[in-house]
């Protein structure tokens, strides 16, 4: 891990999107729990433990978990259209929900003129749609979804592509990461990782990776204040 100043901020802020930005973590479990009868998924526990080991993977890669544990004939894209028009009943048209203190924090980032990307698994034009439909897109100088790389998080590469894209070094960005993957992706990348846990929590290995595990994106504002 790199270890920040305790007086000097830095010049950039890299952020996930689902359970950081966008309360959606735990609509996306809400929608597989929503089909587990319908294709017959197991227990709503076992269910749950797939969808948390889904949490910072690119599509592809959950594709994959879904079909390991159900099979290869399990009838994948039937299941994603199910999940996503429940997911877009109640996230789209304009219902998108914040997690607390998102326009906050980049009223902040704005004032003090931080460089400022978005780095999701997500695919980069949904990316787009989904800040520019929330009045969100504006705030950010860099968007990378995970088709723009090779390898998903915990690889580097998504938060490499997106330091190079803000033109600056790994070593002056910050990470505001969710989920485990990510903060594993933000160490290999370099970088300063901050985690505000969702639906999983700061474990030991968290607790020793990250620079900082932080209660919510009113935290956040405060540890940059510190920091400015």
């Amino acid at each position: 891990m790199v270890s920040a100043s305790e007086n000097k901020a830095l010049p950039a802020v890299i952020f996930d999107m689902d359970g950081v930005i966008f309360d959606t973590e735990q609509l996306y479990m809400d929608c597989c729990l929503a089909l587990s009868d319908k294709y017959h998924m197991g227990t709503k526990e076992e269910v749950k433990a797939l969808c948390l080991r889904c949490i910072g993977v690119t599509s592809k890669i959950t594709r994959q978990n879904i079909l390991d544990t159900y099979g290869e004939d399990f009838p994948y894209e039937d299941y994603f259209r199910d999940s996503m028009e429940i997911f877009l009943e109640k996230f789209g048209d304009g219902k998108h929900m914040f997690k607390p203190g998102v326009p906050e924090l980049f009223a902040f980032l704005s004032e003090k003129g931080y460089r400022v990307a978005l780095a999701s698994s997500t695919k980069t034009e949904l990316l787009s749609r989904e800040l520019d439909d929330a009045g969100l897109l504006q705030n950010f100088d860099v968007v990378v979804g995970g088709d723009q790389v090779t390898r998903s998080k915990p690889a580097p590469d998504i938060f490499l592509r997106a330091a190079t894209l803000l033109g600056e070094e790994p070593g002056n960005c910050y990470v505001i990461e969710d989920s485990y993957n990510g903060i594993r992706a933000a160490v290999a990348a370099g970088m300063h990782p901050v985690m505000v846990p969702d639906l999983l929590p700061a474990n030991d290995e968290m607790r020793e990776k990250a620079e900082a595990i932080l209660g919510s994106l009113f935290e956040v504002k405060e540890y940059l204040e510190c920091r400015d």
